[in-house]
């Protein structure tokens, strides 16, 4: 494993603020000709450290591609989070995980980062041990935007009230949902509004309830889509899918793996009287797609 610039988080949802961290990490990586690279973990510490059931913005793949793609990270490498791991004192990760696991030359973390059991490790503990061995460290300071501090959990709580657009602003990037193309009841291929469904990964957060401007993205190109997210009870629906309608494309997608990025919510989800008045409304949120 190359020695490497570090930067030290979650990531969750890869938002402004953590982006911050990353860009730095970038920048001092081209200056010192070394790997950029981000450390996460495979579960949330939350799991764990607090016994709670974080619902999360991103399966582990869809946060290393965004981390590596807006942010050009190099590498981003995963430690296991476990009770050993949550159970090592603060001077042992630096030491033994950071120096010596993923060798690194210089770390950046986030002002708020706590590490170590019980917390205790601090940005500030982490530079004194940091000079120690030789390592930099840079922290920098929370984002604020439009009055308020970016975080993922504030980032969720938008996302569940369908401030689509907002939350947006705040993750400097579309909220994306992927999954493989599953097969369902096919009727909206009898109304002309064929869908190309799938399910949201488990552990991921769903979104509030209704329809989505959005992009899809599939084979290395973009439609726009109108997606809905929920039950569908005009049908009856039972289980929560993602259905999104994918403008101007006709082919078949069943078994293929599509990225979904939300741009605005449109309205929410609720029970037709008709088919027709289903499909009259899709209709109209087609073309609010297609105007914005």
């Amino acid at each position: 494993m190359d020695q490497c610039v570090l930067a030290l988080g979650f990531f969750d949802g890869v938002h402004l603020g953590h982006g911050a961290l990353l860009r730095r990490t970038r920048e001092l990586a081209d200056e010192k000709h070394l790997t950029a690279a981000a450390l996460t973990f495979d579960t949330h510490p939350d799991t764990l450290v607090r016994g709670e059931k974080i619902a999360l913005l991103n399966t582990p793949m869809e946060r290393i591609g965004l981390m590596q793609e807006l942010y050009g990270i190099d590498e981003v490498r995963t430690l296991h989070f476990d009770r050993k791991t949550m159970q090592q004192s603060w001077k042992s990760f630096v030491r033994d995980t950071l120096a010596e696991t993923f060798h690194a030359v210089h770390v950046v973390c986030g002002e708020d980062f706590r590490f170590g059991a019980r917390g205790e490790g601090t940005p500030e503990k982490l530079r004194v041990e940091c000079e120690k061995l030789g390592i930099g460290c840079d922290c920098i300071a929370q984002v604020r935007l439009e009055g308020q501090t970016v975080s993922s959990t504030y980032i969720r709580s938008l996302l569940e009230a369908g401030e689509t657009a907002r939350a947006v602003r705040f993750l400097g990037h579309r909220h994306i949902l992927s999954g493989t193309v599953i097969s369902g009841q096919k009727l909206g291929r009898t109304l002309g509004i064929p869908t190309a469904n799938f399910q949201i990964a488990e552990g991921i957060l769903i979104p509030k309830f209704g329809v989505y401007a959005a992009e899809a993205v599939f084979d290395n190109r973009r439609f726009r889509a109108v997606v809905n997210i929920g039950t569908r009870p005009t049908v009856n629906g039972k289980t929560v899918t993602v259905e999104p309608w994918i403008l101007d494309f006709d082919g078949d997608l069943y078994g293929h793996t599509i990225q979904i990025e939300l741009i605005d919510f449109l309205r929410p989800e609720r029970k037709f009287d008709s088919l027709d008045e289903l499909k009259a409304e899709i209709f109209r949120n087609a073309q609010q797609v297609r105007n914005m």
